[in-house]
């Protein structure tokens, strides 16, 4: 009696009332959860009913009398395309499962491609009953239903794929019911043709299919409850954050004012203290300016007796000519550094112009035997880059004086400019001297020894020059060599930028 009772379910299930039991269940889903759209604005809600409504359009043209048949009698034209709904529910249930498991934040890449699929999918279905609709031919829509199947499926499995890297339980309800119904489908899909096979009646097929819509769409429903549940969960917890915050904000309020009461008992003493502090800001200031001022001061003389020394030699040899040229050399570099003790910084082209000129003067000494080149880097502006005045002169000197002044042949001098990133400018200053080690094992031999300030006080004016800037300013000394002797010197200054 059981087993019949069984057999009669599942073999006859448009006869017993298995169909109008699924369709009843997911009538009420879907009315359920359209009304929960209005209610909480989700899309995710009308999503689902339209998904659960379309299944129910893609089986009510197995009833053949009964309420569902007679209220879709007049526009019985409807339900003849049971294909065409089961197209329209497979892409509302791709729709419905992205937004439940909110794809579009967490992968917005594969949310991407998931619209371009289902593009593609409304787009075949469409030709499809199109073309039908002008052939009258029902076969075209079996045959379009079936190629759409098997890729449908393919993709069902792929949509799965990133489902499993979310992290939230609420996958769970979607991988397992998708599973359910996509198992029951197939099942279904090869007992109906294999019942059709054997003239047989397919009835049983469809109840495998039937048990695959309930189970599916009771878990869908626990999903969008969890879902609710934890939007919920996460409300309260803001609230009780927000209320925590309130609470802590009000301790911090009545902290403030507490402190703020204690500060007025001492804001004539503060004020006091402040007024002091910018008095010795600004003298500290000042006495700096006056420091720069004065290491200037100091070193054009310095740099000036060195070129009369040179005239002066000239004129002792009774070198008139040179000794003229010389002299009017001297006189527009004399105008240049007097403009440079007036101004704490020039411009780069400034500079470049008056080592030019400088070294002109000193080669005139060497009979214009010092190769004397200068290398710029095209991007900078060199009227708009600034540094201390004559900030090159010393090192440009102690390279001729104490390098190449010492050599008979090939005299050497070497300037770079480069802009490196950090906002700095990169100075090299190379020479193929004797080299640092050889010059001061000279020096030491000699009588009369020369103490020379200009490279210290050149260290000095570059320090205070770099205090307003954020990049940081060095001279670093190198010397070279060439097959382990000793092949000149390396100077490189880094100067900040604006």
């Amino acid at each position: 009696m059981g087993q019949d009772l069984t057999s009669y379910f599942f073999d006859y299930p448009f006869q017993n009332g298995f169909l109008t039991f699924t369709i009843g269940i997911l009538f009420i889903l879907s009315v359920f959860h359209f009304l929960l759209y209005f209610q909480h604005k989700d899309k995710v809600y009308l999503y689902y009913s339209c998904y659960t409504f379309f299944i129910i359009f893609s089986q009510i043209h197995h009833f053949k009398d009964g309420f569902l048949y007679e209220l879709f009698l007049d526009v019985h034209w409807v339900v003849k395309f049971p294909t065409v709904a089961t197209e329209i529910y497979f892409i509302f249930y791709a729709l419905f499962t992205f937004e439940f498991l909110d794809i579009k934040s967490k992968l917005p890449k594969w949310h991407k491609i998931n619209n371009y699929v289902l593009v593609g999918i409304g787009l075949y279905c469409l030709i499809i009953l199109l073309i039908y609709l002008i052939s009258g031919e029902y076969n075209i829509l079996l045959k379009g239903y079936f190629i759409f199947t098997v890729p449908m499926i393919l993709y069902a499995c792929i949509v799965y794929i990133p489902f499993f890297k979310i992290k939230t339980p609420l996958k769970y309800y979607i991988i397992i019911g998708s599973f359910i119904l996509t198992s029951t489908s197939i099942i279904s899909l090869l007992m109906y043709d294999n019942l059709r096979h054997n003239n047989l009646s397919v009835e049983p097929a469809y109840s495998i299919l039937y048990i695959g819509f309930i189970l599916e769409n009771v878990l869908f429903s626990l999903g969008l409850g969890h879902k609710q549940k934890l939007i919920l969960d996460d409300r309260n917890s803001s609230k009780n954050q927000l209320i925590h915050q309130l609470k802590e904000n009000e301790k911090l309020r009545k902290k403030i004012q507490k402190q703020l009461e204690q500060d007025v008992e001492q804001l004539s003493k503060q004020a006091e203290i402040e007024k002091l502090e910018a008095i010795k800001m600004k003298y500290d200031k000042e006495l700096a300016e006056l420091k720069v001022s004065a290491l200037r001061s100091q070193m054009n003389p310095h740099f000036i007796f060195n070129s009369l020394n040179a005239i002066k030699r000239y004129i002792i040899e009774n070198e008139k000519e040179n000794a003229v040229f010389y002299l009017n050399k001297f006189s527009k570099l004399i105008r240049k550094i007097l403009a440079s003790t007036m101004e704490k910084e020039t411009s780069l082209d400034e500079e470049l112009e008056t080592i030019q000129l400088y070294v002109n003067i000193e080669n005139i000494r060497f009979n214009n035997s010092i190769d004397f080149k200068i290398e710029i880097d095209d991007t900078l502006n060199l009227s708009a880059v600034k540094l201390p005045s004559l900030i090159l002169q010393p090192f440009i000197e102690n390279a001729i004086w104490h390098g190449l002044s010492l050599k008979e042949t090939n005299r050497k001098l070497h300037l770079s400019v480069q802009k490196l990133s950090g906002n700095q400018l990169k100075i090299d200053i190379i020479d193929n001297g004797i080299g640092r080690q050889k010059s001061a094992a000279i020096k030491k031999k000699k009588l009369l020894k020369r103490t020379s300030f200009g490279v210290k006080l050149s260290e000095e004016r570059l320090k205070h020059f770099s205090e307003n800037f954020s990049a940081d300013s060095s001279i670093i000394f190198e010397d070279l060599h060439e097959n382990n002797l000793p092949s000149g010197t390396k100077v490189t200054l880094l100067i900040p930028l604006k």
